[in-house]
C-alpha cells in the first residue's frame, strides 16, 4: 500500500503521466507513444484518446461551458459539424462559423461570450488554406483559446503549438497507423490549456488502450518515410490532373496552384489528400468515375497506404454557409498511397473519359 501512495503522490506532482496506479492513467506504452509525440508536437504534453473524433470533442469540453460561444471554420469535418452546431446547442453553447476566405467573417463575429475558435486547416474536402498567424493573432487579442485540427499535415509537416495554437489535434487512425488497421487520436496542449484539458480528461475517461498504442508506436516509425513518398505520388498524379480541363486541382502542388502561397507560408509538405472539383452536368457520369477506379479503393478513412476515393455528398459536406458550388460543379476527394503513381495515372486516365 505505502508504493502505491507513493506512486499516487507522484501523479500529482507530475500530472504528465509515467506513474500508473490505475487503469485510465495509461500504461507504460501509452506513456511511451505520448513521449514521442511530444517530441514530434514540441508542446508541453500530448492526450491520447480511443478516436481522432475523441480529441475533437475533448479539445471543446475542456474549454467551453454553457452560455459560450465557440467559432468554427466553416469546412470542418462533418462529425465536428453536428458535434458543435447541433449538439452542443442542447448545452447552450452557440456556435457561428466563418468563412476560411474572409477572417474578417471570424474577427466580425467575436462577442463577449466567445470562449474559443477551431480550425480545421486545409478545410475538408474543399481543402482551404487559411492564414494561421493572422488568426492566433485575433485569439491573442481577444484573450480567445484555439485549437486546430492537424491531421492532414500532421506534426511532420507543420507544428501549430509551435505557431501558436494552445491545442492541436490528429486522428492518429490516418497517417500516424498508415495501416488501415487502428483507431487512435492526440490532442497536443501548450501549458495554458494544460489543467483544464487533464482535468476534462480525467471526467470523460477517453484514453487509448496499450494494443491500439503499440500499433501507433509501430506506424510513426515509417511515418517520415511513408509521407514523403505520399508527398511525392501526389504531386506526380496532380500534375497528371491539372492538365484535365474539366478538373479543377485542389491541392498546392506548385506555385500557381489552389492556394499555394497560403499553404508555403506555413507548411513544409503536403501529404497525399486532395480534392478534385469536376465540371459535369450529369452528376452519375461523376459517380461512374470514381466507380470505374480500380487501384482506388473506396473509404473515408484515409492515410493509410492504400489510395482512396470518394465523391462527396451532402453526409460529406453538411450544411457548408460559404462553400460557393455551381450545379454542374462535383467534389470528389481523392486520397494518393504508396502505389506506383505510373499505375495510379492510368487507373484516373482510363476512367476520367465517363465523366460527361
Amino acid at each position: 500500500m505505502n508504493e502505491l501512495r507513493k506512486t499516487q503522490s507522484k501523479s500529482k506532482k507530475d500530472p504528465t503521466g509515467g506513474h500508473f496506479d490505475y487503469g485510465r492513467q495509461g500504461t507504460s506504452t501509452t506513456f511511451i507513444l505520448q513521449k514521442m509525440l511530444k517530441e514530434m508536437e514540441e508542446c508541453h504534453h500530448v492526450f491520447l484518446t480511443p478516436t481522432g473524433f475523441g480529441s475533437v470533442f475533448l479539445s471543446i469540453f475542456s474549454v467551453v461551458r454553457p452560455g459560450d460561444e465557440i467559432l468554427v471554420a466553416d469546412p470542418v469535418y462533418y462529425p465536428t459539424r453536428l458535434l458543435t452546431e447541433d449538439f452542443l446547442k442542447s448545452f447552450n453553447i452557440k456556435t457561428i462559423f466563418y468563412d476560411p476566405h474572409d477572417l474578417n467573417t471570424l474577427k466580425k463575429r467575436i462577442t463577449k461570450k466567445t470562449k474559443l475558435i477551431y480550425v480545421e486547416n486545409p478545410g475538408s474536402n474543399s481543402f482551404d488554406f487559411q492564414d494561421l498567424s493572422k488568426i492566433i493573432s485575433i485569439a491573442k487579442k481577444y484573450k480567445l483559446f484555439t485549437v486546430i485540427d492537424n491531421t492532414w499535415a500532421t506534426p511532420y509537416f507543420l507544428k501549430p503549438i509551435k505557431l501558436g495554437f494552445d491545442m492541436s489535434i490528429v486522428s492518429a487512425t490516418k497517417y500516424y497507423s498508415g495501416h488501415s488497421d487502428v483507431m487512435g487520436g492526440s490532442l497536443a496542449v501548450n501549458k495554458r490549456v494544460f489543467k483544464y484539458v487533464e482535468k476534462a480528461n480525467k471526467i470523460t475517461g477517453l484514453r487509448l488502450g496499450p494494443d491500439d498504442a503499440y500499433l501507433i508506436i509501430r506506424g510513426l516509425r515509417t511515418l517520415d518515410v511513408r509521407l514523403d513518398k505520399h508527398q511525392e505520388n501526389a504531386k506526380k498524379v496532380a500534375a497528371f490532373l491539372s492538365k484535365n480541363k474539366k478538373v479543377k486541382l485542389l491541392y498546392p502542388y506548385k506555385k500557381g496552384s489552389y492556394n499555394y502561397k497560403m499553404w508555403k507560408k506555413y507548411y513544409s509538405g503536403a501529404s497525399g489528400l486532395m480534392g478534385l472539383r469536376i465540371k459535369a452536368k450529369n452528376k452519375k457520369s461523376v459517380i461512374k468515375f470514381v466507380n470505374s477506379l480500380n487501384l482506388f479503393g473506396y473509404g473515408y478513412s484515409w492515410g493509410g497506404f492504400e489510395s482512396l476515393a470518394l465523391q462527396q455528398e451532402f453526409r460529406e459536406l453538411g450544411n457548408r454557409k460559404f462553400l460557393r458550388l455551381p450545379k454542374d460543379e462535383h467534389l470528389v476527394r481523392l486520397h494518393i498511397g504508396l502505389e506506383d503513381p505510373k499505375d495510379l495515372i492510368q487507373d484516373l486516365k482510363r476512367s476520367l473519359r465517363f465523366i460527361k
